[in-house]
């Protein structure tokens, strides 16, 4: 047996799993159909990782239609529940519905090439990488679920289109006070400013040495 990415699998699937699913009721029969609802808790990790996903164990609903073709089982198929996340411009939390549709077929491990068109030996060899099988007609719908989660999720989600996000200077939320602002110093007279300043505190000195002195006369 092999897992998508072509190595041997190590364990046999057990049918306990929520993400395994039986199709020995089709009988590998050419054209024979089944459609199966089921509510499953989403494994940990999935989603995009510090992003967005389902949170674990939270609910996913799947409408599944599973297909008997000549090399296999055609698995065609929709995923909804909700996600949460963190919006990257404001960094409120985010939380939305999410519906993924995903098509997979599952060989049989004795599925001859019948249907299929012809290549050369290293083609075919390519295509085996990228197949999924079909175990004692058990298959594992996770790393295809996971996949269209995935592809599904927004790589850059926000809590609203029109999100104003942070201040730049103090991290304020601009959506809270979009008339929000610092006064902003143009660096190229800050050195000016800096002289202004020190023209002022020695006008007040010689202003105060000026006034020490009257002082000290009047005392004479």
């Amino acid at each position: 047996m092999f897992s998508k990415a072509g190595t041997a699998l190590n364990t046999r699937l057990d049918h306990r799993n929520p993400l395994v699913f039986d199709t020995h009721e089709l009988g590998r029969r050419p054209g024979a159909m089944q459609r199966l609802s089921r509510e499953i808790p989403a494994p940990a990790d999935f989603g995009l990782d510090g992003v967005i996903g389902v949170p674990e164990g939270a609910p996913i609903e799947l409408d599944l239609r599973l297909e008997s073709v000549m090399e296999g089982v055609l698995v065609t198929g929709t995923a909804r529940g909700t996600v949460q996340g963190e919006c990257v411009r404001c960094l409120e939390s985010v939380e939305r519905e999410l519906d993924a549709d995903f098509q997979e077929m599952f060989s049989y491990p004795d599925a001859d090439d019948r249907g299929r068109p012809k290549a050369d030996a290293g083609d075919d060899a390519e295509d085996d990488e990228g197949m999924l099988f079909l175990e004692d007609g058990l298959f594992d719908l996770e790393p295809v679920l996971r996949d269209a989660v995935v592809l599904a999720l927004p790589l850059q989600p926000v809590c609203r289109e029109d999100c104003l996000g942070l201040c730049p200077d103090c991290g304020a939320s601009l959506n809270d006070d979009p008339d929000h602002h610092h006064d902003a110093v143009d660096i190229r007279w800050a050195a000016l400013q800096g002289l202004v300043v020190t023209d002022q505190d020695d006008e007040k000195d010689n202003m105060s040495g000026a006034a020490s002195g009257v002082d000290e006369k009047q005392e004479k």
